[in-house]
Parts: C-alpha cells; sequence; structure tokens
C-alpha cells in the first residue's frame, strides 16, 4: 500500500487526517464518517487490526522496520499527524465559528451527514428484513442518545480511561459522535478543551524555557488526565478496530446497514436551527464548569423563519453535501489511480 503512495496521495492523507481531527471534535459528527465518505475507511480500520500480538512481537524484538511496514505506519502516522495538527489548529478555528457563527457551522456539517447519507447508501443493494431492521435500530439509538441529558463532570481517572476507550468510537463507527457521547457523560469540557489547551500552554512555556509548570497543581492534574484519556483512546481504538473487523467481515450488509441507521439518526443532533437549554440550580442560577461557563444540557430545535440569514444557512447546508459529493469523486479517483 505504502510504495504506491505519491506525494500528492500523502499531503491528502494529511489532509483527511486533519479533517478527521476537526469532525471528532464537533458534537454530533463523527470522524469516522470522514473516512468511510473520502474512501479509506477500510484500509483505516485493516491498519488498526494490524495492531496485534504479531506487532508487539517484532516491536519488543527491536525489528522496528518490519513493525512499520506491518501495521501499514506511514498510513497511520500522516493520518494521526493531521489529527494532531488538527487539535491544535483546525479544531481552534471551529471554536471561533461555533460561538460566533454556530448557525451557519451546523448547517454545514448538516448537509454533510446528508451528503454521508447518500454515499452510503448508494451502493448498498442488500436490502431484506435484517437490514432494514439494522436500520431501524440505528436510526432509533442514534435519535435516543440524541435526547439524553448530559451527567456531571468526573475527573476519576478509571472513569476518564473509559471515557477514552468509548469517545473513540466515533474514529471508527460513523455517525456514532464520540465527542457527544463525551457531553453526555459530562467531560466533553474536561477531555476535548481544558485538557488539550493545557497541553497547548504547557508546550509554549516549554519552548521559551518556562518549567513552573510542574509546581502548577491544576495543570498538573488536567496533563494527568489528559495522559489516561489519551491512553483509554488508544485502547478503545485497537479494540473497536477488531470488532468492526470482525462484523465488517461476517455481518458486513447488517453492519452497513446499521451504520446508515446511525447517521440518519445523529441528524437531530446537528439540525442547525435550536436553542441551547443549560443546567440550572435549584435558586435559578446557571450551573458553570470548571472554565466558569454555563453547562449544556442539550437544545431546543425549532423550524426556521424565511429570512435572509435562514437562506444563507440553507446555502451552507448545500455546499456541505457538495463537499462530501467532491471528496467522493476524489475517493473513486484516487481508488482508479492505483488499479
Amino acid at each position: 500500500m505504502e510504495a504506491t503512495r505519491t506525494f500528492k496521495d500523502r499531503l491528502f492523507l494529511v489532509i483527511k487526517g486533519l479533517g478527521m481531527g476537526a469532525a471528532n471534535k464537533i458534537p454530533g459528527v463523527s470522524g469516522g464518517v470522514v473516512a468511510f465518505v473520502a474512501g479509506f475507511y477500510e484500509e483505516f480500520i485493516y491498519s488498526l487490526q494490524r495492531v496485534n500480538k504479531t506487532a508487539f512481537k517484532l516491536l519488543f524484538n527491536g525489528r522496528f522496520n518490519s513493525f512499520y511496514h506491518y501495521i501499514n505506519g506511514r498510513f497511520l502516522v500522516l493520518l494521526f499527524s493531521g489529527m494532531i495538527i488538527s487539535y491544535f489548529s483546525v479544531s481552534k478555528i471551529l471554536d471561533y465559528f461555533l460561538q460566533n457563527h454556530e448557525l451557519y457551522v451546523w448547517s454545514l456539517f448538516f448537509g454533510m451527514i446528508i451528503g454521508s447519507i447518500y454515499y452510503i447508501n448508494k451502493d448498498f443493494k442488500d436490502w431484506n428484513y435484517k437490514s432494514i431492521t439494522a436500520l431501524a435500530i440505528g436510526v432509533t439509538l442514534g435519535v435516543g442518545i440524541s435526547f439524553l441529558d448530559p451527567a456531571m463532570e468526573n475527573d476519576n481517572l478509571i472513569f476518564v480511561f473509559v471515557c477514552g476507550i468509548i469517545s473513540v468510537s466515533g474514529m471508527t463507527l460513523p455517525g456514532f459522535s464520540g465527542s457527544f457521547v463525551l457531553i453526555l457523560l459530562g467531560n466533553y469540557v474536561l477531555l476535548l478543551v481544558d485538557s488539550v489547551n493545557a497541553l497547548y500552554d504547557t508546550f509554549s512555556e516549554i519552548i521559551t524555557g518556562d518549567f513552573s509548570f510542574v509546581q502548577n497543581e491544576a495543570r498538573t492534574r488536567l496533563l494527568k488526565v489528559l495522559g489516561v484519556f489519551t491512553l483509554g483512546s488508544a485502547v478503545g481504538l485497537v479494540t473497536f478496530s477488531h470488532v468492526l473487523s470482525y462484523v465488517l467481515k461476517h455481518y458486513k450488509s447488517i453492519t452497513t446497514a446499521s451504520i446508515i441507521g446511525f447517521i440518519i439518526g445523529s441528524l437531530g443532533v446537528v439540525w442547525p436551527w435550536k436553542k441551547t437549554i443549560f443546567k440550572t440550580q435549584d435558586d435559578g442560577n446557571f450551573l458553570l464548569d470548571s472554565r466558569g461557563e454555563k453547562i449544556t444540557t442539550n437544545y431546543e430545535r425549532f423550524l426556521p423563519e424565511l429570512n435572509s440569514e435562514t437562506y444563507v444557512a440553507i446555502g451552507y447546508v448545500l455546499i456541505g453535501v457538495l463537499v462530501v459529493l467532491a471528496l467522493e469523486r476524489y475517493g473513486q479517483r484516487t481508488k482508479q489511480t492505483h488499479v
């Protein structure tokens, strides 16, 4: 696989990693959808599946080159490089736009998910009572999850480890938003905002020769939380890849139908026209998180009025659909090039 990659392919793979990283951080959007639509989902699962007993045997025996090739290392390194860059760049840009142009961001993602449903369903022909049942279950679970109320923040390290395992499922299971699950578990701000910002600030200080963070209890706590969360994510990523590889091999039609259902169900989460509902205390004051910001409990969705803002939002929905169709076309051309 690696020998046939051109520089352009490698650059686009990093860009796809940027897309996956950004999607993983947005509640309601799944990084797995990006992989599915961009045409590298099966290679992604295959590569993760190669992190197994044989791979560790090669690693512990010092056969690093064999280990690297066995796990399709170049593919994983380029993809995860894009994801890491995204967490410290693209995701911050998205944070800005979500705060200042929330309607248009959700509209864009809504269009992308509609395009994803079209893309996945387009070539799926194996509709029967089993796949239709799987589709219905997927839709029901997706819709049901979107209406659950979030829990309170919890920095217990065992719970953080479990959060890592669960949240990373969005990378391997298209339509299942790991970041939205973190909101439900109460740890979205702690794990994807505060901890990431703490790591960014720490790197910035180390570069300038400032090591005072070791005396900062709040900072070291966040870094410890991020380390445990990352470990849980790595365990979950490899574990889910093995499970999904088996399921896709033996129950591909049912799995694909379930994925389509999950993505359809997630449309409720990313519906652009909604009002945020915040958690309040008994005295009526808003409950605040560790950053002093109001804690979101869910959204109140509504039908939009026909005005200029709505028309612009619909335009972004169409752009989102076109982005997915463009990715699909690129993915098909890439496959034809390598055949």
